[in-house]
């Protein structure tokens, strides 16, 4: 990956990293049983990253390629409308959760997920064309988004069991469950993508991706953290919440780590993992 990239990396994974942890945040509020305070803390936690995402997304420019890897950038105003509109909708969510509004919170909670999904949308038209299609950089993206939602949400839930230890054990373990999901279907857009036919990039490596340091580097960071999220998930079924966090700590250095990686690889060979 070159470093004309970059911003537009941290953007991907800062969009991912907010618009997931609004999706799961919601979801864990929705299913119940979670910490009030939890809700409070995490809501906060998104309008931060939602500010700082918008904020990136304000300040990068996007030409038609970047070092060979063409992009559609006219659709990014509309990314970063949607982004704003995102931020926006995200201070009331946060404002209600924090009143104890809880209805209103909701409202907003799911407003905000909209808009995130329709960011999603529109991100994935710009980083689309070289790919074997769409929906390939559709899917990269929102499983993108439920896993570092899943790892880093579910991290700080974990620090919630240390503090009131009688906390039910459920809401832990449908995060780690969502996450395991989420990782298993980020392997399998592997097969699609490295089966279609792609655009051939002017900076693509030598070499076959098959045959790629980098490319098995990627998928170890899908299958280590695998793993260490088994062993979170199975952990919290016995309250073993102490282990658990730990592990979810691994495993979200793991998934960072992984797809930092994982958009290296889109930028050098249009395979989005």
């Amino acid at each position: 990956m070159s470093v004309e990239a970059l911003p537009l990396t941290l953007l991907i994974l800062l969009g991912e990293l907010t618009i997931g942890g609004i999706w799961v945040l919601l979801g864990a509020d929705l299913r119940g049983s979670v910490a009030k305070s939890f809700i409070k803390f995490g809501t906060a936690l998104v309008a931060v990253t939602a500010f700082f995402t918008f904020l990136v997304a304000a300040n990068t420019a996007v030409a038609e390629e970047i070092d060979g890897y063409p992009l559609a950038a006219a659709y990014m105003p509309a990314v970063r409308i949607s982004l704003a509109v995102l931020f926006a909708l995200t201070i009331p969510y946060s404002l209600a959760a924090i009143m104890g509004a809880r209805k209103t919170s909701i409202a907003f909670g799911s407003l905000a997920s909209a808009a995130g999904l329709s960011t999603i949308v529109l991100m994935s038209l710009v980083f689309a064309p070289p790919t074997w299609g769409y929906p390939g950089i559709l899917l990269s993206l929102v499983l993108g988004a439920l896993v570092l939602g899943a790892v880093s949400i579910g991290m700080v839930l974990g620090h919630w069991y240390l503090v009131k230890p009688k906390l039910p054990e459920k809401p832990l373990r449908d995060l780690t469950f969502v996450l395991i999901v989420a990782l298993i279907l980020q392997a399998l857009l592997l097969i699609p993508s490295l089966a279609l036919p792609r655009e051939s990039l002017v900076n693509s490596f030598d070499t076959p991706i098959g045959e790629s340091p980098f490319f098995w580097m990627r998928v170890a960071g899908l299958g280590l953290p695998l793993a260490f999220t088994y062993m979170a998930y199975d952990s919290s079924g016995v309250r073993a919440m102490q282990s658990a966090t730990g592990l979810l700590y691994v495993s979200m250095a793991l998934v960072i780590a992984g797809e930092v990686l994982a958009k290296g690889l889109l930028f050098v060979t249009a395979v989005p993992s």
